[in-house]
């Protein structure tokens, strides 16, 4: 779509907006690193400077909501979201005040955890995590393959990102934005042992979004690093010695079954 505009103090111009398919792969080019130079590089970055996003494939950056095909959060908010609330308060002990910016917060991460879109991404402060994170669903057969391929981790400038662009608890109506939340651990037992936050997005494709602050502020706030699926084994059962496991990450009967499968049923 091409714009033109002519102001009454005899301004003008043009522009273009493009549609990119926000499917296709990260733009970024990663580093690629071996295990245990990933952890030499982690153990040296300032602490809680970072933070960390790991997946089992170089997606692009996109909240689940987004990822459902969705664009309309001004129907999510005052439809979808209600609807939500009535059905989980049947099955939560806190009832939620959504009319409240940390209560409604509390209430998104605690969806997203449990499966449902929200225009929200998981990051963590623990580059460890987001490793669990990012081997979690990798069997050891596939890792084995000739061509396995590599997992990635992001890693985000967080303390920058805050300093330098404004952070918005609201997704609509709102400009463009990504912000950084963390939100209280109400009901969710997850968030703590996870180290979670989450960006809260009304941007479908987060990473041009991001690029393009980059770009006009010159400064670097996304890098990737990939980690040879080869490593599979490896990085498991050293995640495991420093007790990040299923068990730990997810408190409850699903997490303790999946740690124990990970241990006596290796796929």
């Amino acid at each position: 779509m091409t714009v033109e505009w002519n102001s009454n103090i005899n301004r003008s111009g043009t522009a273009t907006l493009v549609r990119m398919d926000p499917l296709r792969k990260s733009d970024l080019t990663p580093q690629r690193m071996s295990w245990d130079r990933f952890k030499r590089h982690v153990s040296g970055l300032q602490p809680r400077k970072f933070i960390f996003r790991g997946q089992q494939k170089p997606w692009r950056l996109r909240s689940h909501f987004h990822r459902t095909g969705r664009s309309d959060l001004i129907r999510y908010t005052f439809e979808d979201l209600p609807t939500l609330h009535r059905h989980l308060s049947a099955r939560t002990r806190h009832i939620f005040n959504r009319a409240d910016s940390d209560e409604n917060g509390a209430f998104l991460h605690l969806a997203q955890h449990h499966g449902f879109p929200t225009p929200l991404i998981d990051w963590t402060y623990s580059p460890f995590v987001a490793a669990f994170f990012a081997f979690r669903n990798i069997t050891i057969e596939s890792s084995k393959k000739r061509n396995a391929g590599y997992v990635r981790i992001f890693l985000f400038d967080q303390a920058q990102w805050r300093d330098d662009v404004i952070q918005i608890p609201i997704t609509a109506p709102a400009h463009p934005h990504m912000s950084l939340m963390e939100f209280m651990a109400i009901e969710n037992e997850r968030l703590i042992p996870q180290q979670a936050l989450s960006a809260l997005t009304n941007v479908d494709d987060v990473e041009s979004y991001i690029a393009a602050v980059e770009a006009n502020r010159n400064t670097l706030y996304l890098t990737a690093i990939d980690i040879s699926i080869k490593e599979r084994e490896k990085v498991m059962s050293e995640l495991a010695l420093m007790g990040v496991t299923a068990g730990s990450l997810f408190p409850g009967l699903d997490g303790a079954c999946e740690e124990l499968r990970e241990r006596l049923f290796p796929r």
